[in-house]
């Protein structure tokens, strides 16, 4: 079922979401409509506080030959290392983009659907994704992390969405 994505202006995706404490087939099926949603809206991840659920799940589908489509379920950053910069959008925030200073690798744990530990060592595409992710975890948008030039940028962006 294709799910409503929330936008930047709505609270929920500013606080943080609360931990998995059971995989049930509740989470499973969000799991199966966070898919759905996100690859009808042309997305390459989506967090589950994008689609008014405030839980820690997100899925990955960078659409690359190297990375098959995963959810993770209480996805944590243990490690994270380097820098780039990477130009990002968000199914929250439609029509807008900028640069966004995050690490190049980063080591994350969780657990797949079936409750097992996942670890997942990422960089490029992966990590930026993984990162961008755990954001909407946390409360966190792209648009919060972006410079100030980012943000004008942004703003320009906004001004011609309204003309």
């Amino acid at each position: 079922m294709i799910l409503p994505i929330t936008y930047e202006k709505e609270p929920s995706l500013h606080r943080p979401s609360q931990p998995v404490t059971a995989i049930t087939n509740e989470i499973l099926d969000l799991i199966d409509d966070m898919f759905e949603t996100m690859n009808q809206s042309n997305g390459i991840g989506l967090a589950a506080p994008q689609v008014g659920k405030n839980i820690r799940v997100i899925i990955v589908d960078t659409q690359q030959k190297k990375s098959k489509p995963f959810a993770l379920i209480n996805p944590e950053i243990v490690h994270a290392e380097g820098e780039q910069v990477y130009e990002e959008g968000c199914l929250s925030c439609p029509g807008l983009s900028g640069n966004v200073k995050r690490a190049a690798r980063v080591t994350v744990l969780g657990l797949d659907e079936n409750s097992d530990d996942i670890k997942i060592e990422a960089e490029n595409l992966l990590a930026v994704v993984l990162q961008h992710e755990i954001d909407h975890l946390d409360g966190i948008l792209f648009i919060d992390r972006l410079s100030e030039e980012e943000k004008e940028k942004v703003e320009k962006q906004r001004n011609l969405r309204k003309m």
